[in-house]
């Protein structure tokens, strides 16, 4: 690379003949030396053409333009007669940038922010650049508290005019926070204030939430966050003077200091509405929930703006404001709120558009949209559309936010943006154990097939326990309107006697179909049919009332099912919600003139309730009810509802909860469980993300409850209909883990049983694949 000085000296030369050349007329331009650029490129920055008079002015403009540009390291004009030469010396491009030492930033974002500045693969070569470059990463390992960090660059000539840019990083040892110091707070403690904050001193868990290191971002939002927890406790005046962050000679420690003026507590006066509020002063005063009397709570002052734009918002008026202005009294430590109501022009949707699906079909996203275009903007359905595309389950976010058209005053699209997630996953797997042999699984699930939107489920499973074959299709729009199908064709092998439940086994062929029928917004009803065969299989050592079954309705009952259903779902999300509520209730009816005939139903209720930005509150609870009716007098077995495990009481082993037979051997006290045809279980669970994590990962504390009644054995070939009781509920609570992972949904949990008692089957570490709750 030439120096400042060579290319001054070259700059000077070239300027010497620019000016010392005598005019003359140009018959022709011709252009030397160079390789990438256009000679095009090098005419555009030209004051002159041939045919033009060449003065010694022009001359020089045109040195000037063609440094300007940037592209060219030396150029020269000379003469060949009346021919005017231009003589280029090209910038190297950029061939590669290798980055070593990186450890505290990703490789795709470092590159992205050297793109930012200018520095790129394929680019021109600048000094400058690079410099920028150079100071941008400084910047941003600074910025993470990074302060020992030292940064190389190196450029490497290549051959055809080429460079290689090396970027060497020492990062050294990222700086911890050794002491957090708050001075002036005379109300609240420094341990109450600390836990407002995200940034503090190295804990147990501090190598995962990396709490400890100093960034600037973060002390930024712990301030607000301190200044909010002030605010919302009546502290009008509260304010922080300054803030000092202090650096040991060592670079590793950082102390912080934040002085604070508290000021007085206030308490409200009055609350006040002024502007246009369009005729609707009742309902807009309905919407404060400010009292005279009541501390001062800026969240709450915040919380009316919101619901009054929100209110707006539902009429057309899309950027409606409600500004909140406190009017202070400092002798009578009272405020007075102004709210000045400013609706804006009533504005229609233009036009929805939609990015970010980059495999999802846009009709598919399109079709949950209840913000139509060309109709007046409704902030309701708005969060109806995001919540209907949310629940679909194909993407880790989902945005819908208006954006004003340029150019006018009453027309705005909506912007929807999904970021998606993986639908698919297929799974293979071998295995061997002493009591089941070779045992082969292979299963594949995509909820989004080619971007339809439509289900399909494969899964195979030779284990002897529970072999399975099944095939399972779900079309969510067979119909413009929404109605659904949803089919299925299966061959299950349950041996209760491997899942130690009890010593009989069933196969079970058949297939269904099923239509889903959307009569609001929430709610749909489910029409179908099933057919079943049941091949029973029980032995002397099967529990009585197995056997019995056997003997009166054979080995082999065929049955064909009416079933019915109903949903309401108006939760955020369906694989990780943190708000709403859903309901299901189904229900089987076995018609007449078949072998068996039963009915049975399920219904469930979950509720989650935000707690705060990241904790969550939900509520789970199911019941189950099954009969017979006609020449049938004993409830087929194989329908029984069963109780415990992690999809329904954790801590008890799945399926032990509810009546039991004890083995024919009186003397060794195991049992059989036998299951039963009552069922209820709860759950109450709190929620919260890990630290530095997305709601795909969260930890979860629960309380579950529940147990299956039916009939027990209470003697040889003797059995008792057990009465419903709240007192025989078994109750566990415990700790987990879900992760809504590429296999699919992950349930991990350790739970106590609480209230267990002799007979219980105890099981404390317990983990699901698929969903539930």
């Amino acid at each position: 690379m030439p120096t400042v000085s060579k290319l001054a000296a070259t700059l000077l030369g070239a300027l010497a003949f620019a000016q010392g050349a005598a005019a003359f007329t140009i018959s022709d331009i011709r252009v030397e030396g160079i390789s990438r650029t256009e000679p095009g490129t090098v005419f555009s920055h030209l004051p002159f053409r041939a045919g033009d008079e060449y003065t010694a002015e022009k001359g020089t403009r045109a040195i000037h333009a063609l440094y300007a540009s940037g592209l060219f390291r030396d150029v020269m004009l000379t003469q060949d007669g009346d021919v005017l030469v231009v003589h280029i010396v090209e910038r190297p491009a950029v061939a590669t940038i290798e980055t070593s030492g990186i450890k505290a930033f990703d490789k795709d974002a470092v590159e992205k922010s050297l793109r930012d500045v200018g520095m790129a693969e394929g680019r021109i070569f600048d000094q400058a650049v690079l410099e920028r470059a150079d100071q941008e990463l400084r910047r941003q390992y600074l910025a993470r508290g990074y302060y020992g960090v030292s940064v190389k660059t190196t450029v490497t000539p290549l051959e055809r005019n080429r460079v290689r840019i090396t970027i060497s990083v020492d990062e050294g040892r990222a700086s911890s926070i050794s002491a957090i110091r708050f001075v002036g707070n005379k109300t609240f403690d420094n341990d109450e204030l600390a836990d407002l904050m995200q940034l503090g001193v190295p804990n147990w868990f501090s190598w995962y939430t990396k709490r400890d290191l100093y960034s600037r971002e973060k002390l930024a939002a712990d301030l607000e966050s301190i200044r909010s927890f002030y605010m919302n406790q009546g502290y009008l005046d509260f304010k922080i003077d300054s803030v000092q962050v202090s650096i040991a000679p060592n670079k590793s420690d950082v102390y912080v200091t934040i002085n604070m003026t508290e000021g007085e507590k206030y308490t409200v006066n009055d609350v006040r509405l002024t502007g246009d509020l369009l005729g609707l002063d009742s309902e807009l005063q309905a919407l404060i929930t400010l009292e005279k009397g009541e501390m001062y709570n800026a969240e709450k002052v915040k919380n009316v703006s919101s619901a009054i734009t929100d209110k707006l918002a539902t009429l057309g008026y899309a950027f409606a404001t409600a500004n909140a202005s406190p009017i202070s009294d400092a002798q009578g430590r009272t405020v007075d709120i102004v709210y000045t109501v400013d609706p804006g022009r009533r504005a229609y949707v233009r036009r929805v558009n939609i990015t970010g699906n980059n495999r999802t079909r846009d009709e598919v996203i399109r079709r949950e949209v209840r913000q139509y275009e060309a109709a007046w903007f409704n902030s309701d359905l708005v969060k109806l559309s995001r919540d209907r595309i949310d629940r679909l389950g194909y993407f880790e976010s989902v945005t819908a936010e208006p954006k004003p058209v340029p150019g006018t005053r009453d027309q705005v699209d909506l912007e929807v943006n999904v970021k998606e997630r993986p639908t698919g996953s297929i799974s293979l797997g071998a295995g061997y154990s002493t009591s089941e042999g070779i045992i082969l699984s292979a299963g594949f699930a995509q909820n989004n097939v080619f971007g339809t939107g439509n289900s399909v489920s494969v899964d195979v499973n030779t284990s002897k326990s529970q072999r399975t074959i099944a095939l399972s299709v779900v079309q969510p729009y067979i119909t413009p309107e929404g109605i659904s199908r949803s089919w299925d064709v299966y061959d299950r092998s349950v041996d209760l006697k491997e899942l130690e439940v009890a010593d009989v086994k069933y196969d079970t062929r058949g297939f269904g179909v099923s239509w889903g029928i959307p009569f609001t917004e929430l709610d749909r009803v489910f029409l179908g049919g099933r057919f079943e065969m049941t091949d029973v299989k029980s032995n002397a050592n099967s529990p009585w009332r197995y056997q019995n079954y056997e003997d009166k309705y054979g080995d082999n009952p065929m049955t064909v099912a009416l079933t019915l259903g109903w949903s309401r779902d108006s939760r955020d999300n369906s694989l990780a919600p943190t708000r709403g509520v859903y309901q299901r209730l189904n229900g089987e009816f076995a018609l007449p003139g078949f072998d068996i005939q039963y009915y049975k139903a399920t219904y469930q209720y979950q509720q989650y309730i935000p707690l705060s930005r990241t904790w969550t509150l939900a509520f789970n609870g199911e019941v189950g009810w099954g009969d017979v009716y006609g020449k049938t007098d004993e409830f087929p077995f194989f329908k029984n509802f069963y109780a415990g495990g992690i999809g329904s009481v954790r801590g008890y082993n799945s399926g032990s909860l509810g009546p039991k037979e004890y083995d024919h051997d009186p003397y060794d006290g195991d049992s059989d469980n036998l299951g039963g045809d009552r069922m209820l279980t709860g759950s109450i669970e709190i929620l919260a993300p890990l630290p530095g994590g997305d709601r795909t990962l969260r930890v979860f504390g629960f309380l579950d409850a529940g147990y299956v009644w039916g009939y027990e054995g209470v003697g040889v070939c003797q059995y008792r209909r057990q009465s419903m009781s709240l007192s025989d509920l078994r109750y566990s609570t415990g700790i987990g883990v879900a992760w809504i992972s590429p296999l699919g949904p992950l349930k991990f949990s350790i739970a106590a049983p609480l209230n267990d008692k002799d007979g219980d089957d105890i099981q404390r570490f317990q983990f699901q694949i698929g969903t539930g709750f």
